[in-house]
């Protein structure tokens, strides 16, 4: 039965708080168990004899498998619903998380891994779609931000916690606290989630799919939100990857648990993504991104520094845009959408894991050749580039609908 666009949920409605707790701990879970390996990888790196690089697949390897199965886990989604295929993928990747603890070597890790990605993906693939379909226009901003910040607290607990479990007992014991956190929040969510109010069940029509995807990409905005994603989120899990492999090296020599302490940077993310979700929504997507960016580049400047009175702050003003920008982009990409929201959203996520996945290891071979320096110039390009589409979409013509 069809429900009228009314009755989408508002802000401050009793089923809008209970999405927006929901989506929270989807996304917490989320990036707290695709991260939290993160700052293990200098340990996984001496205890496996990996160059950074190499010991990066245990990141690319699960973002990777991801981003490919995204669009397979939206049309699936658009099969038997949101909510089943949400609930499915939080269990399944907390039981794979606690069966990466008993891994024997790094390849099998790695395998783990990758499995772990192909069921996650049913998380990001359908979140975003499932918020644009039953909230209110004027209140998706929000919701997306809450959503976001929800992957913010995640990412920080999950690299917090597994930095202080794996230099406490090892990287196997971080694996299992990760498992366990995403456990009780996939119970959460279950528990939380409204039923799809919106929701229609379609079976794949190959025909129609093709013809949606081109509508996306022969959209103004669209292809260049996505280029977007893969920018902003290859260089700001390059800049974690290998922040822990310069804090843990001369002149700083931080133990793991200590370098753990920089992930709590990650709380300016979730007040961030809140916060320029209801900025944007006041003054515009447009008007919002490109400022964001440019902190972005403000706080990669600071880490350059060799006093960590330096760093600290610029890795956290990295951490602000970065979440804020996102925000932005990904909640524009569901209102530019005019149909086919969930494929709209699969491909800009897509887009932003494969980023994750590819930035991230690449970055480790700039590593690898000019220490930070050499990470930070690959960033510095990146961020130009985004920089310069966001400006370009400041003159995008707006939809009929409050997209921008």
């Amino acid at each position: 039965m069809s429900v009228s666009p009314s009755s989408r949920l508002e802000f401050g409605s009793p089923a809008y708080r209970r999405t927006a707790l929901a989506m929270f701990f989807g996304g917490f879970a989320t990036f707290a168990m695709l991260y939290g390996p993160q700052p293990l990888m200098p340990m996984l790196s001496r205890v496996f004899g990996l160059s950074a690089a190499a010991a990066s697949t245990v990141l690319s390897g699960a973002t990777g498998s991801m981003a490919l199965m995204l669009l397979p886990a939206s049309l699936l989604a658009d099969r038997i619903g949101r909510k089943p295929v949400m609930n499915t993928a939080l269990f399944l990747s907390a039981g794979l998380t606690l069966l990466a603890a008993l891994a024997p070597g790094f390849a099998a890790l790695v395998a783990v891994r990758v499995l772990f990605g192909i069921v996650l993906s049913g998380i990001p693939a359908v979140g975003m779609a499932y918020l644009s379909e039953e909230v209110a226009p004027g209140a998706l901003g929000k919701a997306m931000g809450l959503y976001i910040a929800g992957n913010a607290l995640g990412g920080m607990s999950g690299r917090f916690l597994g930095a202080l479990a794996a230099d406490a007992l090892g990287w196997r014991a971080a694996m299992l606290l990760l498992g366990l956190v995403g456990l009780a929040a996939a119970f959460t969510f279950w528990k939380s989630l409204p039923p799809s109010r919106h929701f229609q069940p379609a079976r794949a029509d190959w025909r129609a799919i093709g013809r949606a995807a081109g509508r996306h990409f022969s959209d103004a905005g669209l292809p260049f939100l996505f280029a977007c994603a893969f920018l902003l989120m290859g260089a700001f899990v390059s800049l974690y990857n290998y922040l822990g492999y310069r804090l843990e090296s001369a002149p700083f020599s931080l133990r793991p648990g200590l370098v753990g302490l920089m992930f709590s940077l990650y709380l300016l993310g979730m007040f961030s993504s809140a916060w320029a979700g209801g900025l944007s929504d006041r003054f515009g997507r447009r008007n919002v991104l490109w400022l964001m960016i440019v902190l972005m580049g403000s706080g990669l400047a600071l880490t350059l520094a060799d006093t960590l009175w330096l760093i600290a702050p610029g890795v956290g003003l990295f951490t602000f845009g970065f979440f804020a920008a996102h925000s932005v982009a990904s909640s524009w990409v569901g209102l530019r959408a005019r149909d086919a929201r969930a494929l709209a959203s699969a491909w800009y996520l897509a887009a932003y894991y494969l980023g994750s996945s590819l930035v991230g290891s690449v970055s480790g071979f700039a590593w690898g050749h000019g220490a930070w320096p050499g990470v930070a110039l690959l960033l510095a390009g990146l961020l130009a580039v985004c920089l310069a589409i966001s400006l370009k979409l400041r003159g995008l013509p707006p939809l009929s609908q409050p997209s921008g």
